[in-house]
């Protein structure tokens, strides 16, 4: 027991000086993540270095024409790069954006009393008062709106406080918010905790979620290629390699049909009606392509346009883009 309990000691104190060394790992939840993201590299560089050791052909290729193996390095790089980008990013937490509305107000209240503020010409007898109204104007989103009116607004009339509260943050929702138990934040726009990213995607990260999808899809379909063609040539040569192919060629496809099986699902195919959907054109642009805030709200659709979604389009809709 005491030379248990010394070695337990030993390793605490080790445990001590690391964390004083790296702050980060203090945190379990933290270190759970970074854990996350060495395996989650380990295994790219696994499939990839089990590929280049096995395979002299692609070697030989690659002294014959290098550019094919500068493009696959070049989307190993981009899809590790943009894991980590999207890893680190914000989904768009609502007390983050209620944290930025108060202090927009408080911006604006500041602006309003010093514009109440008499100012002297410099002769003495010219007296300006600047209009707090248009002064305001000039300040991106400095009217002053309580988060409460602001979130109640994006609901249609007669919405009560309690309907749209969290229970848990114990803050307004705007529409299409939800609580993340994982992260215990509300989101904006939330979609689902990614486990192997360790975050939320939400309104924030939502669209990097979706290239990093597409770019470690391009790259597992090639590695399963280059896995396929090896074991062409090169089956029944060595049985231990063969085992070891075979294995991550099935881990792979099982990590492809899941990848395959979530862009699928972030394409937002209709099956109905959406209420925020402005059409799939319109859609992808916003989505893909457009600038936007991080903290963008958008209003709840009221009945009449709801019962328009939901209208089947007719050949008059589609030659007027009223699908796009």
């Amino acid at each position: 027991m005491r030379a248990f309990d010394s070695c337990r000691n030993a390793f605490n104190r080790a445990a001590n000086r690391c964390f004083d060394v790296f702050p980060c790992l203090a945190d379990p939840a933290r270190r759970s993540s970074l854990g996350l993201r060495l395996a989650l590299v380990l295994l790219h560089l696994l499939y990839a270095g089990v590929l280049f050791l096995f395979d002299t052909d692609l070697i030989d290729k690659t002294k014959q024409q290098p550019w094919f193996t500068a493009l696959y390095g070049l989307l190993f790089f981009a899809t590790l790069v943009q894991y980590f980008v999207t890893s680190s990013s914000s989904p768009g937490y609502v007390i983050d954006a209620m944290r930025d509305l108060n202090e927009r107000n408080a911006i604006a209240r500041q602006a309003a009393m010093i514009s109440k503020q008499p100012a002297s010409s410099k002769n003495g007898n010219l007296v300006i008062t600047i209009d707090a109204t248009q002064h305001g104007r000039l300040l991106h989103g400095s009217n002053i709106m309580p988060w409460t009116k602001l979130v109640l607004d994006l609901y249609p009339p007669g919405t009560s406080v309690r309907n749209c509260t969290c229970s848990y943050c114990n803050v307004e929702q705007p529409p299409r918010a939800k609580h993340c138990h994982d992260c215990d934040k509300c989101v904006l726009q939330f979609d689902h905790h990614c486990v192997w990213l360790g975050t939320c995607i939400g309104q924030g990260n939502h669209c990097r979620f979706w290239w990093y999808i597409c770019g470690e899809t391009a790259l597992c379909l090639w590695t399963g290629i280059l896995y396929i063609t090896y074991l062409k040539s090169n089956i029944s040569r060595f049985w231990w390699k063969d085992a070891i192919t075979i294995l991550l060629v099935i881990t792979l496809s099982i990590f492809l049909l899941f990848l395959l099986l979530l862009l699928l699902f972030h394409r937002g195919i209709p099956e109905r009606v959406y209420p925020f959907s402005k059409g799939v054109c319109s859609n992808l642009y916003g989505f893909c392509c457009a600038p936007r805030s991080l903290y963008s709200l958008e209003r709840m659709p009221s009945r009449v346009e709801m019962e328009e979604k939901s209208r089947p389009y007719t050949c008059l809709d589609i030659l007027t883009c009223r699908c796009c």
